[in-house]
């Protein structure tokens, strides 16, 4: 069914790095999603009303909020899908991230209301009339959201939206959620026990704020500007390391302006004795292929490393074994040594992660006596700075 849909509605579904495509992908998801959310939500609020079950209608709602969701995500689509305008020149696909903080707000707020009513019914138990269309209407529920979940896991892979994983990731636990109440609507006949219907329906509701919750953590992350993930790490660092006469990265910056809108900024370093033409060259090839292979648009600083100076490379490897001794969390990059009349400067950058709670100023203090030690006309000059990424450094 997944397929068929695909091939019925979206025009070039491989081409998945184009712009409409993805914004193709995104309306079908969630008109698939809205229809499939209404319909379920009018047969539970039709067997839930006729036989008496909060738990139920709870369910209803639940699959009426999602529905909401899969509105909220189709104007995310429509409006992310705007090209960039003067006010906005890296676009406009933060959209489809406010869309989801949207869609979470609302999940959060019907989870408070259903719990209130729920804690009503689990004072003032009321008859549960058990009924083979209500158990019928959730077992096929059941079987419908495990469908959306598959669905929406494979659209969301196909173009790397976070927004319609967590749509799957919802129906997942919907599936979990309608069980419960299938399990409570058997309970209640079998048992006479009322109160079970109330406390059900408390679950649902507690389970409903819970995933809302999660869901909002999730969609503030990126609009906050969180981590780089570590494969995106990994793939830009292994991409840069495979080009000619490269020595090193460091220094990556990864800013998110919505899917399929990312820059990055990063510092590659190569020998200082090779020609810097040759060296500019590759950067711009680095740049071009980034843009071609990964629409990502990066920008690199040209940083050359001293290679033809023996007591360069003694130090720093010196230097950057010592700091892994100290802390293997930290990194040490732009080692330069400037002789002078008195002293020599020896200069570095020392990088830290972001939300490191070490004791910066006592490592640099054991740098700095390390630096001496090594020659006592050494004078050390250490810059702290944060590392905005966790890229493997390459020691300078």
């Amino acid at each position: 069914m997944t397929q068929l849909l695909i091939r019925l509605f979206i025009r070039d579904p491989d081409d998945t790095r184009d712009p409409a495509v993805r914004t193709a992908y995104g309306n079908l998801a969630s008109l698939v999603g809205m229809a499939c959310n209404l319909l379920l939500c009018i047969g539970k609020l039709v067997a839930g009303t006729l036989f008496g079950s909060i738990a139920i209608m709870a369910d209803a709602l639940n699959n009426l909020s999602d529905a909401s969701s899969n509105i909220v995500s189709l104007i995310g689509f429509r409006l992310a899908a705007k090209a960039p305008d003067a006010e906005h020149p890296y676009g406009h696909a933060r959209y489809e991230y406010l869309a989801g903080l949207v869609v979470s707000v609302t999940i959060l707020a019907i989870g408070l209301s259903l719990g209130k009513e729920s804690v009503v019914k689990v004072l003032h138990p009321t008859p549960v009339i058990f009924s083979w269309l209500s158990i019928g209407v959730l077992a096929a529920s059941i079987a419908v959201k495990l469908w959306m979940s598959r669905f929406n896991r494979t659209v969301g892979q196909r173009i790397a939206s976070e927004t319609l994983l967590a749509t799957a990731a919802d129906s997942r636990n919907d599936v979990l959620t309608t069980s419960a109440v299938l399990l409570s609507t058997i309970l209640c006949s079998a048992t006479g026990w009322n109160i079970l219907d109330g406390l059900m329906g408390v679950a649902v509701a507690a389970f409903i704020l819970w995933s809302g919750w999660g869901l909002v953590m999730d969609t503030l992350s990126p609009l906050l500007g969180e981590t780089p993930s570590p494969e995106l790490v990994a793939h830009i660092e292994q991409t840069v390391m495979s080009y000619p006469g490269v020595l090193g990265v460091h220094d990556l910056m990864v800013h998110d302006y919505g899917p399929g809108h990312q820059f990055a900024s990063l510092h590659v370093e190569f020998p200082a004795e090779s020609d810097p033409l040759v060296a500019h060259d590759v950067i711009d090839n680095i740049e071009r292929d980034f843009l071609k292979k990964d629409n990502l648009q990066v920008t690199i600083h040209y940083d050359p490393i001293v290679t033809s100076d023996a007591k360069v490379g003694v130090l720093r490897t010196r230097l950057t074994e010592h700091l892994r001794q100290l802390d293997p969390q930290l990194s040490i990059h732009d080692l330069r040594i400037v002789p002078g009349d008195t002293h020599t400067n020896v200069l570095f950058d020392l990088a830290f992660p972001a939300g490191y709670t070490g004791d910066t100023d006592a490592v640099m203090a054991e740098m700095c006596r390390f630096v001496t030690g090594q020659d006592p006309n050494y004078s050390c000059i250490i810059k702290l700075e944060q590392s905005y990424a966790a890229v493997p450094q390459s020691p300078k």
